[in-house]
């Protein structure tokens, strides 16, 4: 197996012994189980991966107004409510942001706060490990002693004082040398999202209980999901990562090594009039790969920090209806609809009337261009619809 191959790695006796220095270093961990605040005085950096495509809530988000640039809860974009929710702790100079070309000025525009500097540019996409990997090597040219909080520009988080509060702590954990990831403690059997299986406790830091990972499982059937929860040694994949950059590099370098290999060859081209066009060049062989599957299964010494955050990932229009306000008849309405004899459903439109009769449990998006009519349970098939799309050449729609 994988984890029986990496065991073999010539130096797994070195990493062991630095596994139980870092152990050892975490229970020392200066304010563990005291509740002070984060006082380090090293650097923190929020690193905010803004590169979706817009899939799953098509036919709303299309490639040049994805998620993340939706307002799609409150008066706010899903960017600009990432940016606000970072800024008290990180402030605007510590904050990077990683995106493709066509989306840099929209992004730009939305957070005028952040120095133009700060936005890290793909060529495009390959996936969220090579993603992370070109955002160490930039901080580590600025900053070789830097912890990166990795966050995404398309969640929602509720509580975002707690949010702060917690990756505070995590960066304290970081600092000894662990992988953390944020656990998000479920709220039903969800078959939506990978779950994260809660090891031993390793200790408790600014009030947050920090576990060993015992592993990472991908997303189950409801029967699994549904054993998982009951057993309260789960967590959903948040996706979110706390990390020293030079920690992360080492895993790419041990379990990605081609990878490495060309992050260093666009990190010798910085500061030079050829990173452009070694970034394109190098970039173009870079295969694509999850941090998850890439580094994370694999990877020694990964913590995980079950929270409750209010944190949903909207992935889905089911997702995004569970989150607006419900009237009477249970439906979520966004825009100008009326309706009769309507209950449980989700109307997304905009100025156009939309009326319904006699429905239950349906999703209806209406957009300029495009209409989505499904129940509730199938939005799944979105996808399916954009590759369709995508396949007829029908361009104009995605």
């Amino acid at each position: 197996s994988r984890r029986q191959a990496l065991r073999k790695v010539p130096g797994t006796d070195d990493r062991a012994e630095s596994g139980a220095r870092r152990r050892q270093a975490l229970r020392k961990v200066p304010g563990t189980s005291s509740g002070q605040q984060r006082g380090s005085g090293m650097a923190f950096y929020a690193v905010i991966m803004a590169g979706g495509t817009g899939t799953r809530l098509w036919p709303l988000s299309r490639r040049d107004t994805p998620k993340q640039s939706l307002k799609l809860v409150g008066e706010r974009t899903m960017f600009q409510n990432a940016v606000d929710r970072v800024l008290p702790l990180f402030g605007p100079d510590h904050i990077r942001v990683v995106t493709g070309a066509g989306q840099v000025e929209s992004l730009a525009r939305q957070a005028p706060e952040l120095p133009r500097a700060n936005f890290i540019i793909e060529p495009e996409g390959r996936g969220t490990a090579p993603c992370i990997g070109l955002v160490a090597i930039h901080l580590r040219q600025h900053d070789s002693s830097a912890t990166i909080a990795v966050l995404t520009a398309d969640q929602v988080i509720q509580d975002a004082g707690q949010f702060r509060r917690v990756l505070a702590a995590t960066e304290k954990v970081a600092r000894m040398g662990w992988l953390v990831t944020l656990g998000i403690t479920p709220t039903s059997p969800s078959t939506g999202y990978g779950y994260i299986e809660q090891g031993e406790r390793l200790e408790t830091v600014e009030g947050y209980d920090v576990f060993r990972v015992s592993r990472f499982t991908e997303k189950p059937d409801r029967e699994k999901a549904i054993q998982m929860v009951a057993s309260w040694r789960y967590s959903w994949n948040s996706g979110m990562f706390i990390w020293q950059v030079d920690r992360i590099l080492e895993e790419f370098r041990r379990q990605m090594p081609d990878l490495y290999d060309q992050l260093e060859n666009i990190g010798a081209a910085m500061g030079t009039s050829q990173y452009e066009a070694k970034l394109r060049a190098v970039w173009a062989q870079v295969k694509k790969e999850t941090i998850d599957y890439g580094v994370m299964e694999g990877a020694d010494d990964v913590a995980v920090v079950p929270v409750d955050i209010g944190w949903s990932d909207v992935g889905s229009w089911t997702s995004l209806g569970d989150l607006l306000p419900r009237d009477q008849d249970g439906n979520a309405i966004v825009g100008s609809h009326m309706g009769i004899d309507t209950r449980d459903t989700l109307v997304f439109g905009g100025t156009r009337l939309i009326a319904t009769i006699g429905l239950e449990g349906m999703i209806i998006v209406d957009t300029e261009d495009a209409l989505l009519v499904c129940p509730r349970g199938h939005e799944q098939g979105v996808r399916e619809i954009v590759r369709q799309l995508e396949r007829e050449g029908r361009l104009e729609f995605l």
